[in-house]
């Protein structure tokens, strides 16, 4: 089964569960965001990719400077252990990480979340890739990729989901990355990107397999 057939699923299964005016709600914060123009100020291909050195799950610093030493490097951006949706790309993702060992390809997640909220979803999933902390999405800033939730999906998500963020992500600024993929070629130039303003839709990670036999 593809990634977009498992996520359209999970949308099926979800939204029928919701009362209307919940999923309107999430429909037209997806609308909002789209409209606000992020995608123009999300990284292209071709960009400069920012640095970055950000612990991971067990607290280890990872360096994008000394992984992009060893060869080419795949980013992708993860809102955090509460979104199904999010957990079933990286459940997908690592279908390809023996595949990418072979390319000499390395590959980390990054997330606002904090450590101990990453290392759940790491065992839960028994990923075999880091997932990288990104305080306050300050990574994701610099890659156009940040953005606040505001009312009323904050208070959807606050008081009726009980997803409260400032609790997942260890801090108060409701911010989250739009889910994203970059791969980095060796001289920090992005050679492949591509965001998804609705969490719903993702391509196939094989795109990225195609994309690094080009690089």
């Amino acid at each position: 089964m593809e990634l977009q057939e498992s996520l359209s699923r999970l949308k099926e299964k979800i939204e029928g569960g919701m009362p209307p005016e919940f999923v309107e709600i999430m429909h037209q914060s997806t609308r909002d965001l789209e409209a606000s123009g992020i995608g123009e100020k999300t990284l292209k291909a071709g960009d400069k990719a920012p640095s970055f050195s950000l612990p991971n799950h067990k607290g280890e610093i990872v360096s994008s400077d000394e992984l992009l030493k060893q060869g080419p490097l795949v980013i992708t951006f993860y809102r955090g252990v509460w979104c199904p949706y999010c957990n079933t790309d990286l459940a997908f993702l690592k279908r390809y990480k023996a595949q990418f060992d072979e390319m000499g390809v390395s590959m980390v997640s990054i997330s606002p979340q904090t450590i101990e909220n990453n290392k759940k979803i790491i065992d839960q999933q028994r990923l075999n890739f880091d997932l990288l902390r990104d305080a306050e999405n300050n990574i994701a800033a610099q890659f156009g990729l940040r953005w606040e939730m505001v009312d009323p999906l904050k208070s959807l998500y606050n008081d009726k989901f009980n997803i409260k963020l400032n609790e997942y992500n260890g801090d108060d600024s409701w911010t989250l990355p739009v889910p994203a993929r970059f791969i980095i070629d060796t001289d920090g130039i992005i050679k492949y990107a591509e965001y998804s303003v609705d969490y719903t839709k993702r391509p196939n990670p094989d795109v990225l397999v195609s994309e690094l036999q080009a690089v």
